[in-house]
């Protein structure tokens, strides 16, 4: 069977790439169990620093594909744990892993393909891109989190309009309301992602590392216990003395 996950390492960046563009990078069960491998293994290998996931051709993802789930059942607007187990997998390795994770969106982005890249660190996307949180349009409820963190992103009441009306909107709108870093026409996005990648990479592993536990942890949490969380926090920093040494 094809892969539908594609991987390649390249100057300390590693592209996970979803891949089934014909069905649009729609998820099934095999696609989230090889994108946790790809990530699991961008994690173990030293000479990544970060991590992007993007989609084949006129997509990042379409979403779960509803097709592989037959005759399913889809009781009380769930999908059911047969594909909720292995993408909270997912979100949950792309968010504990120690390098930094970009949704480069290139394409079509919808409801649970939105999930997996809200749960990123960083995104970036085309301004010609498609996104929609099309749970209600299906009878459908997130399971994934975006009830958690589409609101963190956009403000809680632009997240209920953009739930209950199940609108599409652009990669410039993702941008203008802070769900993308930043919208770049499609024609630019790989040298706009491939910039930021460079910048991050120029800094410290262990930095990224501390940065990257420090935020999620703050997530949810009073200013006050964030920064106990911070103040109480150890990590390992290996490289600092090397650089800060041409300044002492």
């Amino acid at each position: 069977m094809p892969s539908t996950v594609l991987t390649n390492h390249l100057n300390g960046v590693a592209t996970i790439t979803l891949h089934r563009p014909e069905a649009l990078n729609a998820i099934t069960t095999t696609m989230l169990a090889e994108l946790k491998q790809a990530l699991e293994d961008a994690a173990q290998d030293d000479t990544i620093g970060v991590v992007v996931l993007t989609g084949t051709g006129r997509a990042f993802s379409a979403g779960v594909d509803l097709k592989a789930l037959g005759n399913r059942s889809l009781d009380k607007g769930g999908i059911g744990p047969i594909l909720d187990d292995p993408a909270r997998a997912v979100i949950a390795t792309i968010q504990s892993i120690a390098k930094v994770v970009i949704a480069k969106v290139n394409g079509y982005c919808f409801t649970g393909a939105l999930e997996i890249a809200l749960a990123c660190d960083l995104m970036v996307v085309a301004e010609e891109a498609k996104f929609g949180d099309t749970h209600a349009k299906w009878g459908l409820r997130p399971t994934w989190g975006m009830s958690a963190r589409l609101p963190q992103a956009v403000g809680l009441r632009k997240a209920r309009e953009l739930s209950f009306t199940a609108d599409t909107f652009t990669g410039r709108d993702a941008a203008t309301w802070g769900l993308a870093n930043s919208a770049v026409p499609l024609a630019e996005l790989d040298k706009a992602v491939q910039t930021l990648a460079d910048k991050i990479l120029a800094n410290s592993r262990g930095s990224l590392s501390a940065y990257k536990t420090l935020y999620n942890q703050g997530i949810g949490k009073t200013v006050d216990d964030a920064l106990a969380f911070e103040n109480a926090s150890v990590f390992s920093i290996s490289d600092t003395g090397e650089r800060i040494a041409k300044f002492r």
